[in-house]
């Protein structure tokens, strides 16, 4: 049976989807775009900055469905500039400094609201 993840703790869906679902033990999220949760938003023009906000994003819906950083197996990264990769491969590992999560980067032509990035993840719960 899946169950919808929602919490307050990152950005509200602003389409037809879930901020994430769990099945069983496995969390998948959605896509989430660099938005700052205390003042909702955009963060542009600071790759590092964008990076950080999706990727502590995608924490807080892990968390709300009962996982946790170190729970996260797998990431994918969607960005518009890949040439922006070494800043936020930088930032990603700050984030996983041990143990990262496997890793998708893909550039992609336009993303939800003009961002820079979006990055969705598979964890576990536990």
């Amino acid at each position: 049976m899946k169950n919808v993840i929602l919490t307050e703790k990152a950005p509200a869906s602003i389409g037809a989807y879930s901020q994430g679902i769990v099945l069983d033990t496995l969390i998948f999220t959605s896509g989430q775009l660099p938005v700052d949760i205390k003042t909702g938003k955009i963060i542009e023009n600071d790759i590092a900055a964008a990076t950080n906000a999706s990727l502590q994003n995608v924490i807080a819906v892990v968390k709300a469905a009962g996982g946790t950083k170190d729970t996260i197996v797998k990431t994918t990264v969607f960005m518009k500039d890949l040439a922006q990769f070494a800043e936020v491969n930088a930032v990603y590992a700050e984030v996983f400094p041990e143990n990262a999560p496997a890793r998708s980067a893909i550039q992609v032509a336009r993303l939800p609201k003009d961002v820079d990035i979006e990055i969705e993840a598979i964890a576990v719960k536990g």
